[in-house]
């Protein structure tokens, strides 16, 4: 019988502008990785032709790396197969009310580095392939923390929407460290990362305050050299760059999740 995994991610910068209306209206930029923790889906038939599915996922729903759409692109696919299996959990994940956007499902099919611009109901999906020492540096020296704090992203979404115009300076912004994140990326320029995640964090503290209260001691660590929450923030998982990530990790009272880049995306076996 069919099964399938499916990597969650994380997300650099860009995040919020690849959600309607902004993207539909203005356009969206997101960078994100898949990281080595999977959504698992199987599709069972018994001895009657019942049909049953199941899935579990290596972490928590809430967590801010994309659980939910992880989870259903290897449900799709388990069901209906690879193809379109990112824009089917998308649409499905709309029917039961989320206000979010494509990001999520694009890194759990493709997997990899990606840089992702949303125009209307389009995704255009590059590829970014910095040098083997970047992905080196970002994997020892961004550290993935668990505040144990969980949210409902479609909570936080309908909170920000609901003030459209007046946040829609801040997701221009947004959009922009996307850009600029896709740059440093494919540069290797890890200068200009940080700045790009440190400018995302800013604008998203403009969105709303409380979505980076949960990450606050992060301004008192020397070591610390940028830092956003996870997903739509306001607690799950922090990023955090430090130039020093054992002491870092040392000075902070959260669970360490160890993480590679996933290169393979969505997998799918009979």
């Amino acid at each position: 019988m069919p099964s399938a995994k499916a990597p969650v991610r994380i997300d650099l910068a860009g995040g919020w502008s690849d959600a309607p209306p902004f993207c539909e209206q203005v356009g969206g930029d997101v960078v994100n990785i898949a990281i080595n923790h999977y959504a698992h889906a199987n599709l069972e038939v018994d001895e009657s032709g019942k049909l049953s599915v199941s899935y579990t996922c290596d972490v928590p729903i809430g967590s801010g790396l994309g659980t939910t759409g992880a989870i259903n692109v290897a449900l799709l696919a388990a069901i209906k197969g690879k193809e379109n299996s990112e824009e089917l959990a998308y649409q499905f994940e709309r029917l039961l009310g989320n206000h979010g956007g494509r990001q999520d499902q694009w890194a759990a099919k493709y997997g990899g580095i990606q840089h992702l611009k949303f125009i209307g109901s389009d995704v255009e999906r590059v590829h970014l392939v910095p040098p083997p020492s970047f992905n080196r540096w970002i994997e020892k020296h961004l550290i993935l923390a668990d505040t144990g704090i969980r949210h409902t992203s479609g909570d936080l979404h309908s909170g920000v929407w609901a003030r459209y115009e007046e946040v829609l300076p801040h997701l221009m912004d947004i959009r922009q460290s996307g850009r600029d994140m896709a740059a440093a990326v494919q540069r290797d320029d890890r200068f200009n990362v940080c700045a790009a995640m440190n400018a995302y964090t800013e604008a998203v503290g403009r969105l709303d305050s409380s979505l980076n209260e949960p990450y606050q001691l992060l301004t008192e660590l020397p070591d610390v050299l940028a830092w956003k929450g996870m997903g739509a923030a306001a607690g799950g998982f922090v990023g955090i760059i430090s130039r020093n990530p054992d002491a870092t990790k040392e000075a902070i009272p959260w669970e360490i999740l160890d993480w590679q880049i996933d290169n393979d995306g969505l997998i799918l076996s009979e």
